[in-house]
């Protein structure tokens, strides 16, 4: 167990994510990021002048774990519980804390989801007692398919992705929005793979080369994402990877040379696009402290600050105000605003396509390669925006 943040603090709050085997990485990447901007946030007044202390709680990736790790949480008096790598364990927390909130009156905990994108759950499974600060696949998948549609060239298109709900959503979002906006283009293969199980993707990228792909769409993080370029490097396989998570810790120093303009993903910031002093010298500060990994988590830095500023604003920590203050509420950030959309809990950002490039501010993996913004590559968070089927119970 993992601890960050003031000694005798007023407010707890969990982490709960892997921070031990293959995915661990995913999830001490994110607690870093949790580490760092709740020290500032202590430094700076913590929430409504409370100091915050911060618990990393390790699920293994496993809902069955994620669960016994919540109660652990709420035994300890964690009020705000962060989880975002694994969707399968982000139905599970959202499930389990609306039980224990129903049966618990004034002693309810709010479920913070910063990476968790299945579009389910700011849809028909919406709940008051969950907040999402990432763009769900959905909106993130619309990003990806107007690059494909645009580019001219990319014909044939291979989908590859986790066999769990979050990687069933993104391939069910690749073929539909595909299909609408350009019925020409051919989806050679569709195909689903163990999660955090597979040690070699030769196979699967013999696979993708025997179709004749022109580009892989992916929805892979972790071990999963960076393997996957890994064995497609080896192979000898240069077509353009267009992924949500291209920048899990390895896969571009996996590809290395060949990354660029071909390893691509969509995300809610780029260290390399021009910003502030203050954001330089958080990215240089983090990097500093946490050698092993790189800014990546810009969500984890905007989400802290939300749960800051919703605190400031109902002059309370306790979880109903906080949760109603959350509502609507918009903050800027480095990269531009954050809204939190009332009706859903959805945050609603900016979105930026990004390329491997060797001209960077910014290097990843420790080498001299890092992402930069394509022509034509940032979304408004106007243009992001997806509608909502959400019907959500508030409390009185």
């Amino acid at each position: 167990m993992a601890l960050a943040g003031a000694a005798n603090a007023d407010v707890k709050i969990a982490f709960i994510d892997p921070l031990s085997g293959p995915m661990g990485p995913s999830g001490d990447a994110a607690f870093t990021s949790f580490k760092l901007a709740f020290e500032h946030i202590n430094e700076n007044g913590g929430l409504n002048g409370e100091q915050v202390e911060l618990t990393g709680y390790d699920n293994k990736v496993s809902p069955k774990e994620s669960l016994v790790q919540l109660q652990k949480a709420i035994d300890s008096g964690a009020k705000y519980i962060f989880q975002g790598n694994g969707s399968s364990v982000a139905s599970a927390i959202i499930d389990a804390v609306n039980k224990h909130n129903a049966r618990n009156p004034g002693e309810e905990v709010l479920f913070l989801n910063y990476a968790a994108v299945t579009p389910a759950f700011t849809n028909e499974a919406c709940s008051f007692w969950h907040f999402r600060f990432d763009a769900h696949a959905d909106m993130k998948m619309q990003a990806i398919t107007d690059f494909v549609t645009g580019a001219g060239d990319i014909k044939k298109v291979y989908l590859i992705g986790q066999d769990y709900v979050f990687g069933e959503a993104v391939a069910a979002a690749a073929v539909k929005q595909l299909g609408e906006k350009d019925s020409s283009i051919e989806i050679v293969g569709n195909e689903l793979h163990p999660l955090a199980k597979v040690k070699d993707f030769t196979p699967y990228i013999q696979k993708i080369i025997q179709s004749g792909a022109d580009a892989v769409i992916t929805g892979n993080w972790g071990q999963d994402m960076t393997l996957l370029v890994k064995a497609a490097a080896n192979s000898g396989l240069q077509i353009p990877f267009l992924t949500f998570y291209g920048g899990s810790l390895g896969a571009v120093a996996a590809l290395g040379e060949g990354a660029k303009d071909t390893l691509f993903q969509v995300s809610e910031g780029v260290t390399n696009l021009e910003a502030s002093d203050e954001q330089y010298a958080l990215i240089e500060e983090y990097k500093q402290r946490f050698p092993d990994y790189d800014y990546y988590y810009h969500r984890a830095f905007m989400a802290a600050n939300m749960l800051k500023a919703a605190a400031d604003k109902a002059g309370s920590t306790d979880v109903i105000p906080v949760a109603k203050s959350l509502e609507g509420l918009s903050i800027e950030g480095a990269y531009g605003p954050f809204t939190m959309r009332a009706e859903d809990h959805q945050v609603q950002q900016n979105l930026y396509i990004s390329t491997v490039s060797d001209d960077v501010k910014y290097g990843v993996d420790n080498i001299d390669l890092g992402w930069v913004l394509v022509d034509g590559g940032e979304i408004d968070a106007a243009a992001a925006e997806e509608p909502t089927t959400c019907e959500m119970e508030r409390p009185e």
